[in-house]
C-alpha cells in the first residue's frame, strides 16, 4: 500500500522507516513509468515538477503547473493508476527562475507560480527561497531565506483555503543543492551541520509563528540538508552514514521533521537504503532517470542503424547533437574543455542537460522516426546483446520500442522501491 507523507515522521520514530521516491521529471515517458510502477505496485506515487520545468510563465517545457497535473493524470487513467496513490509536488519553488530580477520582482513571479502550483492541484511544496537575487549574495542567510519562504506560504494556503480539500504539506531548508547536480567533478561534500539544521527549523518556526502561519508550520514534514550525497558530469559522491552523526539527533529533537534528500540519482540501492534508515525517506530523483531514457533511446538508435535498411547512421544521436548545437543555452554554461569534451558531455554527462531537449519539435521527430522503425520488428538476440544486454528480454519478436524504454526508467524506479521498503 502507498505511503503517506505525513507518516514517514512516525514510521521512523517507531524504527520501521519507509521510503517514498520523488519523480522529479516532465517527460511523458518517465511519467508513464512511474505510474505504471505505481498501478503495478500499489506504492505512492509522488511526481514533482520544478520551478524551471513548469511555471506559470511555462518553464522549459512550455507547461503551466496546470498542464503539468493534466498531463500527469491522463497518463495516470492510462496507466490504470488509482488516483488517490498519485501526489503531486513543487520542487525549488521560489524566485530562482527570476533570481536575475530585483529580490522583489523576483518574489511577486514566485508568488504568482506558488498560486498556480496550488490552484492546479499540487499539495507538497518545497519552499526554497534559499538563492540569492539581483545584487545578494548567491545564498541568503536563514532569516531572510525564512522570511521569503513565509511569504510564499501564505500565498500557498491561501489559494489551498479558497480552493478547499487538503491544505498543503511543507518541506523547507537553507542549504538547498543546486536542482540537477553539480557542474564539475566532485571529490568529497560535507553534509550539513547539525546544529545548523536545528537553527533553520527554529528561524522558520519563529518567522511562521509572527506571520500567523503557524498551523502551516505545523504542516511541515521535511528538512532539506546535505547527506553528502551529490554527482557532477563525471562522478558521484556516494552516502557515508559515518558523517551524519549530528544531523541524526536533529530529528529526535524534531519529531514531526523528516529529512528530503536531493541529488540521490546515481546512489544505487545499497546506499538509498541506508539513507531511508538514517532519516532520509523523500528520495528525490531526475537526471537519472532521463540518464537511462537516453541511455535506452540511444541504443535503440544503433539496434536500427544495424537492421533497418536506409534508416541511416545513428539518426537520434545526430538530430540531438544537431538540436544541442544550434540552441546551447541550457548547456553551454555547464560543460566545460575541449571541443571534444564539450561534445561527450552533450550526450553522456550524468548531469543529463541533454533532458533538455527531448521536447523540442527536432527531438520528437527523431524519436518518433526511430520508434516507427522498429515498431513491430523482430530484433535478433546478437543485437540486444551487442547494443543493450540487459534487454534481451525484448529480442526475437515483435518489437514495442517504447515499451523498450520504458523498461529501462523501471529499473531505476525499482532500486528506489526497494530502498524504501525494507
Amino acid at each position: 500500500m502507498g505511503v503517506a507523507l505525513g507518516e514517514l515522521a512516525a514510521l521512523r520514530r517507531q524504527g520501521t522507516p519507509k521510503g517514498i521516491t520523488s519523480v522529479c521529471s516532465a517527460h511523458p515517458l518517465v511519467l508513464r513509468a512511474a505510474l505504471r510502477h505505481g498501478a503495478k505496485t500499489g506504492r505512492t506515487v509522488l511526481i514533482e515538477a520544478t520551478c524551471n520545468q513548469v511555471n506559470h510563465l511555462g518553464g522549459y517545457t512550455g507547461m503551466q503547473p496546470a498542464d503539468f497535473a493534466r498531463l500527469v493524470h491522463e497518463l495516470a487513467v492510462e496507466e490504470a493508476c488509482p488516483r488517490e496513490l498519485v501526489v503531486l509536488g513543487g520542487d525549488h519553488l521560489g524566485p530562482n527562475p527570476w533570481r536575475e530580477q530585483p529580490a522583489e520582482e523576483a518574489m511577486a513571479e514566485a508568488e504568482a507560480m506558488v498560486a498556480a502550483y496550488i490552484d492546479a492541484g499540487f499539495r507538497k511544496i518545497h519552499l526554497d527561497a534559499s538563492m540569492g537575487c539581483r545584487g545578494e549574495p548567491a545564498a541568503l542567510d536563514d532569516e531572510t531565506t525564512a522570511r521569503r519562504a513565509c511569504r510564499l506560504a501564505a500565498v500557498a494556503e491561501a489559494h489551498a483555503a479558497a480552493a478547499g480539500g487538503a491544505m498543503p504539506v511543507y518541506v523547507i531548508g537553507t542549504e538547498v543543492p543546486p536542482p540537477g547536480g553539480a557542474d564539475h567533478a566532485l571529490t568529497s561534500i560535507e553534509p550539513t551541520d547539525g546544529v545548523s539544521a536545528s537553527k533553520t527549523i527554529e528561524i522558520h518556526r519563529r518567522v511562521f509563528a509572527e506571520a500567523g502561519l503557524s498551523a502551516a508550520f505545523e504542516r511541515a514534514i521535511g528538512l532539506v540538508v546535505q547527506p553528502g550525497v551529490e554527482f557532477g558530469n563525471h562522478n558521484v559522491i556516494f552516502y557515508d552514514r559515518t558523517k551524519i552523526a549530528g544531523l541524526a539527533q536533529v530529528l529526535d529533537a524534531e519529531p514531526q521533521f523528516v529529512f528530503e534528500a536531493h541529488s540521490t540519482d546515481y546512489q544505487g540501492t545499497g546506499s538509498l537504503a541506508a539513507l531511508v534508515e538514517d532519516g532520509f525517506p523523500i528520495l528525490k530523483v531526475g537526471p537519472e532517470l532521463t540518464f537511462v531514457l537516453r541511455e535506452a533511446l540511444y541504443a535503440l538508435d544503433a539496434i536500427a542503424s544495424d537492421l533497418v535498411p536506409d534508416y541511416g547512421e545513428r539518426p537520434l544521436m545526430a538530430a540531438m547533437e544537431a538540436t544541442m548545437l544550434h540552441h546551447p543555452e541550457h548547456w553551454c554554461r555547464h560543460y566545460h574543455g575541449a571541443k571534444e569534451e564539450e561534445r561527450l558531455l552533450r550526450h553522456y554527462s550524468l548531469s543529463d542537460r541533454i533532458r533538455y531537449y527531448w521536447a523540442t519539435p527536432e527531438a520528437e521527430a527523431a524519436v518518433g522516426r526511430l520508434f516507427a522503425a522498429l515498431k513491430d520488428r523482430t530484433v535478433p538476440l546478437p543485437l540486444f546483446w551487442q547494443h543493450m544486454s540487459a534487454a534481451g528480454r525484448f529480442a526475437d519478436r515483435p518489437l514495442d520500442p517504447e515499451a523498450v524504454v520504458i523498461w529501462r526508467i523501471a529499473q531505476v524506479l525499482a532500486a528506489y522501491a526497494a530502498a524504501g521498503n525494507r
